[in-house]
């Protein structure tokens, strides 16, 4: 468990808590089966990336099902996982459930986005949340129709609230490429808007 194996990673001192103790040191903790090192991993890092493929997928089952996918890997990669190799953890986790949120979208392209939606509220302010609700929706399948680099640009900007050098990261791209998608994509999302009817919203994102 984490008391056991991790507390190696921190210098025999039980003193220092498991918020001290690295993602790399919890994978190699993994990979020796540690459940309880899996379980830090998780609540460390879980809710960011449900946030992020909630806000993709429009989904909350299809992003619950895609972060638990994402664990899963996490758990079956552990072994093979070398820090000096590989990507920073985060960053690695980032691009893997991006991928797979941008994947579903791109499946339910076609399905219908909650037609009908739900009922506006009669209390004060109900009216503002449905039209912010709608402006979403909106926004959610003008989204589907740019290219996908630059979806994931701005997904990664403003769903997972990231700085274009994070997002590079992530998209193993150059800075000054990701700040290129992200104003392509700003552009090409008000077209997709615009033909579908809707101007004035202003900056979308």
């Amino acid at each position: 468990m984490v008391e056991g194996d991790v507390l190696e990673h921190r210098g025999g001192d039980p003193t220092i808590g498991i918020d001290a103790v690295g993602d790399d040191d919890l994978l190699r903790a993994v990979s020796r089966g540690d459940r309880g090192a899996f379980a830090a991993l998780m609540e460390r890092h879980a809710r960011a990336m449900l946030t992020l493929a909630t806000r993709v997928t429009r989904n909350v089952d299809e992003a619950d099902e895609i972060v638990q996918d994402a664990f899963l890997k996490v758990w079956k990669m552990a072994p093979r996982w070398q820090p000096d190799r590989e990507a920073k953890f985060t960053t690695w986790l980032y691009r893997v459930v991006l991928n797979a949120s941008l994947d579903v979208r791109r499946r339910s392209r076609y399905a219908p986005l909650e037609d009908a939606g739900d009922p506006v509220d009669a209390n004060p302010g109900g009216l503002d949340l449905a039209v912010a609700h709608q402006r979403d929706r909106l926004v959610a399948q003008a989204l589907d129709d740019i290219p996908s680099r630059q979806r994931a640009a701005l997904s990664l900007h403003y769903y997972a609230e990231m700085s274009a050098p994070q997002a590079a990261l992530i998209m193993e791209l150059t800075v000054p490429a990701v700040e290129s998608l992200l104003v392509r994509g700003k552009r090409a999302l008000r077209l997709a808007l615009a033909r579908r009817g809707i101007t004035g919203i202003g900056d979308v994102t």
